[in-house]
C-alpha cells in the first residue's frame, strides 16, 4: 500500500467509526440515518478494495518460487471503472 492510500485507509476507518458511534447513538433522525448509513457503505466497500489489493501484493510476494521478491502490481486493475 502506498503511503497515501495507507493514510487513506486509516482516515476512512476513522469516518466509518464515527458513523458506527452516531448510528448506535440512536440520537439522529431517520433520514440522518440513512444517510450515514450510505456514507459507510461506501468507506466500507473502499476499505475491502485497499484489503484485497494488498493482499494480492502480499501473494505476489509470496508466490515467487519460494522466494520473498515483490513483482511489479498493476493498479489499473484495482481502479474503480
Amino acid at each position: 500500500m502506498k503511503e497515501t492510500q495507507s493514510a487513506l485507509f486509516e482516515e476512512d476507518l476513522k469516518k466509518l467509526q464515527k458513523i458506527v458511534e452516531e448510528l448506535s447513538s440512536g440520537k439522529i433522525t431517520l433520514g440522518e440515518s440513512l444517510k450515514k448509513y450510505e456514507e459507510g457503505v461506501k468507506i466500507a466497500q473502499s476499505c475491502s478494495m485497499t484489503l484485497a489489493e494488498a493482499q494480492r501484493k502480499v501473494e505476489l510476494l509470496m508466490k515467487k518460487d519460494g522466494k520473498i521478491s515483490l513483482e511489479k502490481f498493476d493498479d489499473a486493475d484495482t481502479e474503480e471503472k
